[in-house]
């Protein structure tokens, strides 16, 4: 029988969740990530894409060496890509998740509560279409973006995506030690979060409160009141409880798999929606990355096969061709695709408008 101060721990929790609750129910989006730290260097990072609808997802090879701007008309920054990646594109507009050479992974995320400012005239501006892809081209390691980033080095623009909605997003970055950073613009001011504590990130509310929350279901006990729905609250107790509970093993498949299982747990079943609740959005995709041997899995819920993509089989030195691995149509692979790709143009950044 419950301790009656855990019931009423219970209760007030529940309260919290609900009152949150009107808030969640008007966001976009349901993705979550979630970070597993083994034994022996075991760092895998997995995360799902929820949507209201089907972005038309292809993986992309970026070799090094390739000319990159914002996005953004006069102001944008500018680079050269430092080292090649493999990215999962949005609407083939945007690069929303990717692992690079060097085993550091981004994931974006919807995040409503987003505000990224105003242009000062005095910081070069990025759209968030090219977020991701500016960390995974420039840095090698979580600790050297946090340091590039901490700054607030330019402005990121956030244009209209093809279905209407704001692209509002926050950044999730791992790295082979198994470090951990989360990037938000709140109030206009870039809010940086690093640690190896912070291996979970859902959408809304913001960070602080997503921890807030988990914290109280830390204290109720674990696997016996575990939040069920598909808000991004629950997801992100959830995730944190069961990425933490998995056996941890140096054994490649086992940890994968466990991974992956989690993954899973969080995903939303495809063909589940909630009329006037995008944030109840069903999974398309799921990746796992292993940063360890720099292998980035897919995982389609359209097709349900899973392929992955060692990166050391793809061409990534400067001056090789870009690449496009097809997975409109429910085309999909099995074991490794990194062989499948073919050359093609790279997509074009959504262009943000500085006003």
């Amino acid at each position: 029988m419950m301790k009656r101060e855990n019931i009423n721990k219970a209760l007030f929790g529940a309260l919290i969740v609900l009152g949150l609750g009107f808030a969640l129910m008007q966001q976009a989006d349901a993705c979550t990530r979630a970070v597993y730290l083994g034994p022996d260097g075991t760092i895998i990072t997995g995360r799902s894409m929820d949507w209201e609808e089907n972005t038309g997802t292809d993986l992309w090879a970026f070799p090094r060496g390739m000319k990159r701007d914002g996005a953004t008309g006069a102001s944008s920054i500018k680079w050269v890509s430092k080292y090649g990646s493999v990215v999962c594109s949005f609407y083939n507009a945007s690069s929303v998740d990717g692992m690079n050479e060097k085993g550091l992974v981004a994931n974006v995320l919807y995040l409503a509560e987003s505000d990224y400012g105003k242009p000062d005239g005095k910081r070069p501006t990025i759209s968030i279409s090219a977020w991701a892809q500016y960390v995974l081209d420039n840095y090698a390691t979580v600790t050297e973006t946090v340091a590039a980033l901490r700054d607030d080095p330019f402005v990121v623009i956030a244009p209209t995506l093809p279905n209407g909605r704001a692209a509002t997003g926050h950044l999730a970055i791992s790295d082979s030690s198994g470090d951990s950073a989360v990037f938000e613009y709140i109030g206009g001011k870039l809010v940086i979060h690093n640690g190896k504590n912070y291996q979970v990130m859902t959408n809304s509310p913001v960070f602080d409160q997503q921890l807030a929350l988990n914290k109280y279901w830390e204290e109720i006990g674990g696997l016996s009141f575990l939040p069920g729905t598909s808000r991004a609250s629950d997801r992100f107790a959830r995730a944190s409880f069961y990425i933490n509970a998995i056996p941890k093993t140096s054994d490649m498949p086992q940890a994968l798999a466990s991974v992956f299982g989690v993954i899973r747990g969080v995903s939303v079943p495809l063909g589940i929606t909630t009329p006037g609740q995008p944030n109840i959005a069903s999974t398309y995709w799921r990746t796992v990355s292993d940063h360890k041997d720099k292998v980035y899995y897919f995982d389609s819920a359209i097709s349900p096969t899973v392929f992955w993509v060692p990166l050391a089989e793809l061409d990534l030195k400067e001056g090789a061709p870009v690449k496009k691995l097809s997975l409109v149509g429910g085309k999909t692979y099995s074991g490794s695709a990194a062989s499948k790709f073919e050359t093609a143009e790279p997509f074009a950044f959504l262009p943000g408008t500085v006003k």
